[in-house]
């Protein structure tokens, strides 16, 4: 602009300038040195700019820098100033003079404003950032104009007490923690346990309040992120019962295990001596006693093309790579500590799930026994009923199942348990035998429209009595290493409900009452027991879709 056209300029703004400078200033003697400050760098600024647009935000734009260095310059804090003004600064942050003048105070004040509650964020955000009226605000959010007036006054107070303190964040802003797995006991609903574990920062949230309750602001400090995104987090994971709501303030509404080596090579041997003692014994019964021949044990598995005319019954290993889980969780029911009940300590879900949930958290650095049992590609026992029949599984290392998860998983059990007693009346749609085939459920031989044959590729208890039979050897062999479990379990029980926090302890001793029974170290423990001392044999890879599978009658 030229020299002429300036001075008209700034002429014009020279009684709003001062009434600007007059406002924030403590005396008119800093009010004029403002005002002069400020008029002489929009002088200089005008002389060298042709493309202006609005001269209006410009010339306040300038104000607001030289106001912020002002307060630099004489060594004062920015909570010294008006929060209206500041918020005007963050609601228009890109100056067109001094950027960086103001660029941190921003930053801060932007941050400050995210730890602000939700109906507080609103209000400054739609008063300062959106300049809606009071009246207005009030209408749109439905409550009072006072309600609208006392959040502003109160959030310039939050505001100025953020700016004025250090928030500090904890180790896990830069080194968080990943859950190395986690398992639900009881039934899932229409949600995976992938979905409210779905990021770091969700897995986080949960580990940092995992002993104390701490409020949105307290865990937002803890992992170095804006409460806005911890916020948004935390009401979904309250709300599906992973967090427990104490007033203003949040804690942990799971089991989130941290085990040191110590507790492991416990928990390793402990498992590895019970299995030691059970399983072997379960297996010699079980061979030398005859059972296995029983009529009323189902399973025409074969690794052959089967066959048009006959129904070979399925090799002895593959059957007991199904009913030595099944005994080992299911027999000495009585025996069983039942003082905590799964109602009591189950959670129940909106998605229609409930149950207890777990996760682990595994140090990078941690150095096994050698001789540790891992849990490799594990998941049950999982069981569907459907009122006549359950449909039972575990899924391991040896088997090859799929994908298993939740309603899925539910949804095909059934269909397979009503697909298993449709096909004693009538044979089954062609695609339905490729449906079951594709599971490992059945093979099939012959052309459909021709001579057709189907055989059940997994375990079938035909009777109540030979599941009765089975479980009472189970209990028999339970009931004989009865104290030498109870001496082998207290111990590690003591060290474990000590490592839980105090509002979880009644959880984990309800999971503590299954240990020895349907309890997923103690059969991946029996299983590698016989594996390693050759009683049992690898499955072959033909039967590792069928392998430990059953159905029995309810």
């Amino acid at each position: 602009m030229n020299r002429q056209d300036v001075e008209k300029t700034i002429t014009e703004y020279l009684k709003p300038i001062f009434g600007f400078a007059l406002k924030r200033c403590k005396n008119i003697h800093d009010a004029e040195d403002l005002s002069q400050e400020t008029a002489i760098r929009a002088f200089r600024a005008l002389l060298v700019k042709d493309d202006v647009a609005d001269m209006g935000k410009f010339i306040w734009t300038v104000a607001h820098n030289t106001l912020s260095n002002y307060y630099r310059d004489a060594a004062k804090k920015m909570v010294s100033v008006s929060i209206d003004e500041v918020t005007e600064l963050i609601a228009d942050p890109v100056s067109e003079l001094d950027i960086d003048d103001n660029y941190d105070t921003i930053h801060r004040l932007q941050t400050e404003i995210a730890y602000l509650s939700k109906l507080q964020r609103r209000i400054v955000i739609a008063y300062y950032f959106e300049n809606h009226k009071q009246a207005d605000i009030a209408q749109e959010l439905g409550v009072p104009l006072g309600t609208v007036k006392w959040h502003l006054f109160e959030a310039k107070k939050e505001l100025k007490r953020g700016m004025d303190m250090m928030r500090k964040s904890s180790e896990l802003k830069f080194n968080p923690i990943k859950f190395h797995s986690y398992r639900i006991n009881g039934s899932v609903g229409t949600k995976s346990p992938d979905e409210f574990f779905r990021s770091t920062l969700s897995q986080n949230i949960c580990y940092c309040v995992r002993n104390t309750a701490k409020s949105i602001n307290e865990i937002a400090d803890d992992l170095g992120v804006s409460p806005v995104y911890v916020e948004t987090e935390v009401e979904f994971l309250e709300k599906y019962g992973f967090l427990q709501a104490e007033k203003d303030k949040y804690i942990v509404g799971f089991i989130i295990s941290e085990p040191t080596v110590e507790l492991l090579t416990m928990q390793n041997d402990m498992y590895k001596r019970a299995a030691e003692l059970f399983a072997n014994d379960l297996y010699d019964e079980l061979t030398s006693c005859g059972i296995l021949d029983d009529t009323d044990i189902w399973c025409g598995q074969t690794d052959e093309l089967i066959s048009l005319n006959e129904s070979p019954k399925a090799d002895r290993n593959f059957i007991l790579w199904s009913l030595i889980p099944y005994i080992a969780a299911w027999s000495g029911e009585k025996l069983i500590d039942k003082t905590i009940s799964f109602e009591e300590v189950a959670t129940i879900r909106p998605d229609g799930a409930h149950n207890i949930c777990h996760a682990i958290v595994m140090p990078d650095d941690m150095v096994l026994p050698e001789d540790y049992v891992y849990m490799d590609n594990w998941c049950g026992p999982m069981w569907n009923d459907n009122g006549k029949h359950i449909f039972w599984q575990i899924d391991s290392e040896w088997s090859d199942h799929g994908d298993r998860h939740g309603l899925q998983y539910s949804e095909e059990a059934r269909r397979i348990l009503s697909l298993y007693e449709r096909e004693f009346k009538e044979r089954l749609s062609k695609d339905e035998y490729a449906w079951l085939a594709e599971r490992g459920c059945v093979k099939t031989n012959g052309g459909y429209g021709g001579y057709f044959k189907s055989v059940w590729q997994i375990v079938v208890l035909a009777s109540k009595e030979i599941q009765e039979k089975l479980l009472a050897i189970g209990e028999h062999i339970k009931v004989r290493y009865q104290t030498d479990f109870e001496e082998l379990k207290a111990p590690y029980v003591e060290a474990v409900l000590e490592s839980v926090p105090a509002h979880l302890r009644k959880v984990k001793a309800y999971e503590l009452q299954f240990v020895f029974h349907a309890d997923g170290w103690f059969l991946v423990h029996c299983i590698t027991t016989l594996l390693k001392n050759g009683k049992l044999k690898e499955p072959t890879e033909g039967q590792r879709k069928s392998l430990t599978t059953l159905i029995v009658n309810v």
